[in-house]
């Protein structure tokens, strides 16, 4: 009995550790976060951009974002457009700052796409940024990101925002986005460590991104289809191998398309926790080396990364709570209590990362998302199968997003 307690005490911290950090950061931010933009800011360089959109299977949806990219409140910028396996679509648009790629070949793989966009730059830009299709560019986007180019980041996040909530789905996916561009992003910034790259809305130095692609995990990863590791991930383990810190900036902000079906999210999550999965080496490893090093940059960072996705998270919890009633009555208390504060800790999060009126009425909902969730589980043991392309529908304008009431 000794030795099941002990192993069960040992569970039941860890969960409790996790439950618990969310609430721990945030109030530390609160209390002694800050910017960081020092005063490098001063020399007021003004960087080229290459912003690069990768299209797949339908590039009409990237019309608004090119759009909202051309009209910027900053010049100095190419788009570049990588229509992989799309229909011919006329975009009407002759600024020469607009350069639509056809690869000759199907290329199916997003790093590919960026690859390619990279080998037909009209001028070498001091600066890549990756947008998804479906995204939209806020009119300051560019202006924002060039101020922390200027404190001297080698990469620069931006906030993603949902462009669509006119569904109870789109509504939670981005109430989940809202939480983790606080406590994965803002808050490990505040504090001195680095943001979670998104995905999208990203801005990197080109000669480190040059190096990231040149990397063995981009090199190899292209022959590994629909298993290889998500690229955001493997640009943020390469910056952070590097002790780079990823900054974040919450008034850069991207417009993203959110998943509107129950289906769309089991594909959608599917996807991203096979990713999880097979990342934790990875995030064992950051963690292990900042406690080696000293650093707290990748010694955070590898522990953000490692945490168990949410819903798994109040699972275990909730589970060992259970069973704690036979075998540690106080670990059972401990356990519940501390799902009260993580849940409450949500609570404040989205409020605090002024979360509209729809993601709150969506909230009684969230055992629906969670079921999506857990056939995503179950789904991602077979990749090539079950991860398809999301397809993308919300034809607006960055205009049309602004002006809503």
């Amino acid at each position: 009995m000794a030795f099941v307690y002990g192993i069960f005490s040992v569970l039941a911290a860890v969960t409790v550790l996790q439950l618990m950090y969310p609430f721990a950061t945030v109030l530390l931010s609160r209390l002694f976060g800050r910017e960081r933009l020092g005063k490098k800011e001063i020399t007021e360089q003004h960087y080229d951009y290459a912003c690069i959109v990768t299209a797949y299977r339908n590039s009409a949806i990237a019309k608004p974002l090119v759009e909202s990219l051309l009209r910027q409140n900053y010049p100095h910028l190419i788009i570049y457009v990588v229509a992989d396996e799309c229909p011919d679509f006329d975009f009407g648009i002759t600024d020469a700052r607009f350069v639509l790629l056809r690869p000759a070949t199907p290329l199916r793989l997003k790093a590919k796409s960026i690859i390619h966009a990279l080998h037909n730059y009209r001028r070498p830009p001091d600066y890549t940024v990756v947008f998804d299709a479906d995204n939209l560019a806020h009119p300051q986007f560019l202006t924002e990101i060039n101020r922390y180019a200027n404190a001297g980041y080698a990469c620069i996040q931006g906030q993603r925002t949902a462009k669509n909530l006119d569904t109870t789905y789109a509504a939670l996916d981005a109430m989940g986005e809202h939480y983790k561009n606080y406590i994965e992003r803002y808050v490990p910034y505040l504090l001195g460590g680095s943001a979670v790259i998104s995905g999208s809305g990203m801005a990197t130095r080109t000669d480190v991104y040059r190096a990231y692609l040149d990397s063995p995990e981009i090199q190899q990863g292209q022959t590994q289809g629909k298993k290889m590791l998500q690229e955001d991930k493997i640009l943020q383990n390469f910056l952070l191998r590097q002790d780079h810190h990823i900054a974040y900036t919450r008034r850069a902000i991207v417009y993203d398309e959110k998943v509107e079906t129950g289906a769309a999210v089991t594909t959608q999550r599917s996807r991203w926790l096979f990713s999880y999965f097979q990342n934790l080496p990875n995030s064992s490893g950051l963690l292990l080396r900042g406690l080696g090093r000293g650093s707290w940059n990748q010694l955070y960072f590898g522990f953000i990364t490692l945490v168990l996705p949410m819903f798994i998270q109040l699972a275990a919890a909730l589970g060992l709570a259970l069973l704690g009633l036979f075998i540690a009555p106080v670990w059972s208390l401990v356990l519940v209590g501390a799902v009260a504060v993580f849940s409450l800790n949500i609570l404040w999060t989205l409020r605090l990362d002024a979360a509209p009126p729809q993601i709150w009425a969506a909230l009684w909902q969230v055992p629906k998302f969670v079921l999506r969730q857990l056939t995503g589980l179950l789904r991602m043991r077979n990749p090539n199968k079950n991860f398809q392309h999301t397809e993308h529908k919300k034809y607006v304008s960055v205009e049309e997003i602004l002006n809503k009431p």
